[in-house]
């Protein structure tokens, strides 16, 4: 079995240690634009060996795209050639346009994937062992891929020891808009927010660990977030104007005095974690 792995980031990377613990006698064919990830990746032992270019790995049996979402749909289009067994699995954030995108030659041959799981690192030095390890993975418009490539994929993330769940991709988008698209806006805006108004001196001093867990994931790759807020644009937007109503109606409560009403609010914040 050989399999392609496109992008030999924290995703990438980190699928390549899983894969070679559960399958060492699967070879594993990574490619990265990056020069210095593809030698990081060989160095670090997350893939077998590097391809030269994209159209080198066509013949893999499975192909991971574990790459910003706009490039998942630019590779997309040239894996046409790919043989009629293969299977090709995005690892995208956001699942509509994506699905869209497909060539209709290969839709048989695609699995759009959402492993819900992942760090505020990046690059292949931050590849984690077991970071798939119990996460849930969300699989989306299932039933138009072929049997054969429903099969490898729920072997393929059952046996890294995933938890599958199944959605439509609109419903996905609209989902991760609030759990996961809008806390990543929430993170980099907190950290503009305290950068502009604080010197550097107060922050290192008084940041506590509330504040380094609200803004750790500012600290995510820039142009891997763009790309997701762009194709997520109208989801991200209600899920944002939803979170403005009810910042400004903690403000207001806190403008008025309105304590009592502000201790109600707080607790119905609390019962989110009694569902996590």
């Amino acid at each position: 079995m050989k399999i392609g792995i496109i992008g030999l980031g924290l995703m990438g990377g980190s699928l390549g240690i899983a894969l070679k613990k559960r399958y060492p006698s699967y070879q594993l064919i990574g490619l990265d634009h990056n020069t210095l990830h593809c030698s990081q990746a060989l160095e670090l032992g997350l893939v077998d060996t590097i391809a030269s270019t994209l159209e080198s790995i066509v013949e893999c049996d499975v192909i991971f795209l574990s790459i910003p979402v706009d490039g998942i749909i630019a590779a997309l289009q040239t894996l046409k050639s790919v043989k009629p067994e293969c299977t090709i699995i995005d690892l995208g954030s956001t699942k509509a346009k994506i699905v869209a995108s497909v060539p209709p030659l290969i839709r048989k041959n695609f699995i759009a994937a959402h492993p819900m799981t992942g760090t505020e690192k990046f690059g292949p030095t931050a590849a984690i062992e077991a970071l798939y390890q119990e996460k849930v993975v969300v699989l989306c418009n299932l039933e138009e891929s072929g049997e054969h490539q429903q099969k490898t994929a729920l072997k393929l993330f059952r046996d890294i020891g995933m938890r599958i769940v199944f959605m439509r991709a609109a419903e996905h988008d609209r989902h991760a808009a609030f759990i996961s698209h809008m806390p990543h806006a929430l993170s980099f805006s907190l950290a503009n927010a305290v950068m502009r108004q604080e010197a550097a001196k107060s922050i290192t001093a008084l940041a506590g660990g509330g504040f380094r867990d609200m803004s750790r994931i500012a600290k995510s790759s820039p142009e891997m977030w763009v790309d997701v807020f762009r194709q997520n644009k109208a989801n991200l937007l209600t899920s944002l104007e939803h979170f403005s109503e009810e910042l400004e109606k903690c403000r207001q409560m806190v403008q008025d005095e309105e304590w009592d009403a502000l201790n109600a609010w707080m607790h119905d914040a609390n019962k989110l974690h009694d569902i996590l």
